[in-house]
């Protein structure tokens, strides 16, 4: 009987420990997608899903999404030539919604034309998780389309921008603003802004959100999205006015360039740009859940990390619905216990991993996002845009490590990690 013929009648049987034994008996080397896949699944099945299960990868889900862009574009430019824009505003929404639908099961978007070319503006609406996405999928994007559009990501800066929503028109004008430099950020220049307009003062007294709504979008056309991502820490709408002069909002980003503060637009600077350092408090049980055991590390998406803590999945359920996983590789350390230099060793094998799997799998199939260090265990975390063929070069990189065992877990607490490799005696574990 063929192993996928016996894998099938395991299935058949609900005999998922006996799917698990015979997959991670074999060489590291044999083990196709097809088989990790299966592994998941029978992991799924016997205690909860470890692994998440995509009919596409988002790296797949990507390339066809561009295809589906490419033959409907034409349709998109033709409805935005129309003069009368309002007897097609609903249209080009539906249209460019559905081709944007290949890709993102939710996702936020502006159509423009500035002058030479068309402009779709993929916006994250201030999560830095769908910023990450949207990176990607603006970095496939192919020459073809890019002969007639520019694919931006963030809304740009536009100085003398109005706003009219909810019956009311604003603008940077009508804004006063008050600026302070956020102490405990101050390498980082992040700041925290007040902001009052008094245009808007009956609108606060009804539907407060609304207010706030309007002068957060007119901050991302003034500032830059990504800018007020990056830079802004605290947002306040006032009702009533400081005494302290203020600017007008229209003035912010050259008040914001003369305090030595830049406001970039390019979210690739700015993903590359926002690591940040912690430590934690080791928890000494080694039977203890997974990164607890974690005394410093780095990150550039700390929401995941603390969403993993709290026991929380909002922002996995998101990546999932579009084909995405957060994770981390963790792998014990005893091995480096006796090296000299342990802090570099550790370092040095976490970074040789990385580029064993970005040459194996792919330069685009996982995006780093960071790593720790705990006292049992290193950790390294990502976003997989191709989970099956991230895992399967980790594996075989783990294969022919010093590492005793490695295990894959998704940033979602409350289930299993994946064994890739496992070099301990049966006794032993």
């Amino acid at each position: 009987m063929k192993l996928t013929e016996q894998l099938q009648e395991w299935n058949e049987n609900d005999e998922y420990q006996k799917i698990i034994d015979a997959i991670e008996g074999m060489p590291v080397e044999e083990r196709t997608p097809e088989l990790i896949s299966e592994l998941a699944r029978a992991y799924n099945n016997i205690a909860g899903p470890a692994l998440p299960y995509f009919e596409q990868s988002f790296r797949e889900k990507t390339a066809e999404g561009w295809s589906v862009f490419e033959k409907g574009e034409a349709r998109l430019r033709a409805l935005m030539d129309q003069k009368d824009q309002g007897a097609v505003r609903e249209e080009l929404i539906e249209t460019c919604s559905g081709l944007l639908s290949a890709v993102f099961s939710d996702v936020s978007f502006e159509l423009g034309f500035n002058g030479k070319k068309y402009e779709l503006i993929l916006t994250p609406e201030g999560k830095r998780t769908k910023l990450f996405e949207l990176v990607y999928f603006q970095s496939h994007a192919p020459s073809s389309v890019l002969e007639h559009w520019n694919i931006l990501v963030g809304r740009q800066p536009s100085r003398g921008y109005s706003l009219g929503a909810f019956g009311e028109m604003v603008s940077g004008q009508d804004v006063q603003v008050w600026i302070e430099k956020t102490e405990e950020q101050s390498q980082s220049k992040h700041i925290s802004l007040e902001l009052y307009c008094e245009k808007l003062l009956p609108l606060f007294k009804t539907d407060e959100s609304k207010v706030w709504w309007l002068l957060s979008t007119l901050l991302d056309q003034i500032l830059g999205e990504l800018a007020a991502m990056e830079l802004v820490e605290d947002f306040q709408v006032l009702d009533t006015p400081k005494d302290a002069v203020p600017v007008l909002l229209d003035e912010l980003p050259e008040i914001l360039k003369k305090m030595d503060i830049e406001c970039s637009s390019d979210p690739e600077h700015f993903l590359e740009n926002s690591f940040i350092g912690y430590e934690m408090v080791p928890d000494q049980n080694p039977e203890a859940d997974w990164r607890l055991d974690v005394f410093a590390g780095s990150t550039r998406c700390a929401a995941v990390i603390n969403e993993y803590l709290r026991g929380e999945g909002d922002i996995m359920d998101e990546f999932h619905r579009d084909g995405v996983t957060a994770g981390f590789l963790c792998y014990p350390l005893d091995s480096f216990a006796h090296e000299e230099e342990r802090g570099r060793v550790v370092l040095d094998f976490r970074d040789e991993l990385i580029a064993y799997v970005l040459e194996n799998a792919g330069d685009d199939a996982m995006t780093f996002l960071g790593g720790a260090t705990g006292i049992y265990c290193g950790y390294l975390d990502f976003i997989a845009w191709d989970l099956n063929a991230v895992l399967a070069s980790a594996a075989a990189f783990f294969e022919n490590s010093p590492v005793e065992w490695a295990a894959f877990h998704s940033f979602r607490r409350n289930v299993n990690a994946v064994r890739l490799m496992d070099k301990r005696p049966a006794e032993a574990e």
